[in-house]
């Protein structure tokens, strides 16, 4: 008897013990969450189910779901019970089901408590996607169209802040009282709804396919702008900027062996603030050379030839749409998303347009594709070493999110998938799966070494992928899915948007196609 009453007790004090770990785990991983800094247990599955969670982890890289494990049914008094605040962190589209299946139906429901991000750290979120390390080509775009291109940035500004907002419209429908509710959860919901029922998974795969080539070419841009920076710091040593594209890549090859982003995630805030900081230091600089300032070259003038690429240039450095619907999601007040996009890109829109005019102005004629390029030995050798740790701190990032999304294509789409699986039952990594990350490593290494042209590239993936996603699919997709209840000056911005970018596009490709295969044939003469 006595034997049994220490049995009891003794479990008593552990669950007891336990229960206070796990509250205090909860409390502090919840902190961290609303911090927006991220955390994941040891056999967290990273599914990327959804495309736009898969560019939400890729551009914000920080936000998480804390998925609550409540008893269901009651309390429970047993020690099989579940532990109240026994919580633990997953990406979204690896937690439980949603309440209500498509069908309308209902089902069994987990008690969920999902950490809400404010309207503030929202647009903070948006602010990293749309101000990151891209924004240094712009005082080029400026070379290349004058004044003409201060009122690019501020018309894409607008145009990206725009088709936003009706990209998440296209998320919402009228009840039967009149009252919006949520229907699509993704841009690849968008995308499907809008082919259905014709061809219901035609518009899934067009995001797919952009949002894979903009990994792959943002991928291929930090091993460009790594071996340019190196080359450009130390240019009298005896090292080619090929041979530093290599380096850098030998350094990037350990990527194929990521199984999820728990060590890259927690350099995301530091690489943000590290950017931050370079940006004033080139801001500073350009304010103490204010004498010096050529007004009187910028004109109102455009390259024909170049202007076009300066374009996609622009536009890249706006792309943040692929992750609004997962973003507006998980805001406490879907509401106030509006005036987040509104002051977000008003932020953008100046500081970017100070931040190209100031330099160029520094540097007029002799503006370089890397504004950096352009700094003093000194200075550029320790602002160009920062950025290229941020570079290949940010690799890891859109190389991962590319990987998963092949993967999940080819590899693990159930019956449906073309080739075996990656992984084995004991979840190592099998040599074909390897085989594919490693080739991936080294396709952007080649595309590195014969089109080192930072400019060229940026603006053949804004041209192709940017003007995409930002003007032309949410204004397509706005007039299919609500036309019946637009406005006539809404179907006539809609329209508008479309044409001016499809214009925009096609002439960006274009012309930086031209220039990348003129830049491949010389690199391949060489």
């Amino acid at each position: 008897m006595a034997t049994l009453i220490r049995s009891k007790l003794s479990n008593k004090l552990s669950n007891a013990a336990t229960a206070v770990t796990n509250k205090s785990q909860a409390k502090v991983s919840g902190m961290f969450a609303r911090m927006g800094f991220q955390a994941a247990t040891d056999d967290e599955a990273l599914g990327f189910a959804a495309c736009d969670d898969l560019d939400y982890d890729h551009r914000q890289g920080m936000q998480m779901d804390i998925l609550s494990s409540d008893e269901i049914g009651g309390e429970g008094s047993g020690d099989g019970g579940a532990l109240e605040g026994d919580s633990h962190y997953q990406r979204d589209g690896t937690g439980p089901p949603h309440s209500a299946s498509k069908d309308g139906g209902p089902t069994n429901e987990l008690s969920e408590v999902r950490p809400k991000i404010t309207a503030w750290e929202a647009g903070w979120n948006v602010t990293n996607a749309i101000q990151g390390m891209f924004v240094l080509g712009l005082p080029y775009a400026i070379l290349h169209g004058g004044y003409l291109g201060l009122f690019l940035i501020i018309f894409a500004a607008v145009v990206c802040c725009y088709t936003g907002k009706i990209l998440i419209a296209c998320l919402y429908e009228e009840d039967e009282d009149g009252q919006l509710v949520r229907v699509r959860d993704s841009y690849v919901d968008i995308a499907n709804a809008c082919c259905a029922p014709r061809f219901p998974s035609l518009g899934g795969h067009v995001v797919n396919v952009a949002q894979i080539i903009e990994l792959v070419m943002t991928c291929i841009l930090y091993v460009v702008v790594s071996g340019n920076l190196m080359y450009n710091s130390f240019p009298n040593m005896p090292i080619s900027q090929k041979s530093w594209a290599i380096i850098a890549t030998a350094a990037l090859l350990p990527c194929a062996f990521l199984k999820n982003l728990k060590a890259v995630s927690k350099f995301s805030l530091l690489c943000t603030m590290a950017h931050f900081v370079i940006n004033i230091l080139v801001i500073a600089y350009c304010l103490s050379r204010a004498r010096d300032w050529a007004w009187d070259k910028v004109k109102f003038y455009i390259d024909v030839k170049k202007f076009p690429i300066s374009i996609g240039i622009i536009v890249f450095s706006y792309t943040s749409q692929i992750f609004l619907p997962s973003l507006e999601g998980n805001m406490q007040k879907p509401s106030e998303f509006h005036c987040m996009m509104n002051w977000t890109h008003i932020a953008a829109c100046i500081l970017k347009g100070l931040f190209a005019l100031v330099a160029y102005l520094t540097w007029a004629d002799e503006t370089k594709e890397v504004i950096t390029d352009n700094l003093p030995p000194t200075i550029r050798a320790v602002v160009n070493i920062f950025l290229v740790a941020k570079a290949l701190l940010s690799y890891p990032l859109p190389f991962f999110a590319a990987v998963e999304v092949l993967e999940k294509t080819f590899f693990q789409d159930g019956g449906r998938a073309y080739f075996p699986d990656c992984y084995g039952g004991d979840g190592r990594l099998k040599s074909w799966g390897l085989t594919l990350r490693c080739s991936l490593v080294v396709f952007t290494l080649l595309m590195a070494i014969y089109v080192p042209h930072f400019a060229l590239l940026m603006g053949l993936t804004g041209s192709l992928t940017g003007a995409g996603l930002c003007f032309l699919l949410p204004s397509l997709f706005h007039l299919k899915l609500l036309w019946r209840k637009l406005l006539w000056h809404q179907v006539f911005f809609d329209v508008a948007i479309f044409v001016i970018g499809g214009i925009c596009s096609i002439s960006g490709f274009i012309h930086s196609m031209e220039g990348l295969i003129e830049a491949f044939r010389y690199n391949i003469e060489e």
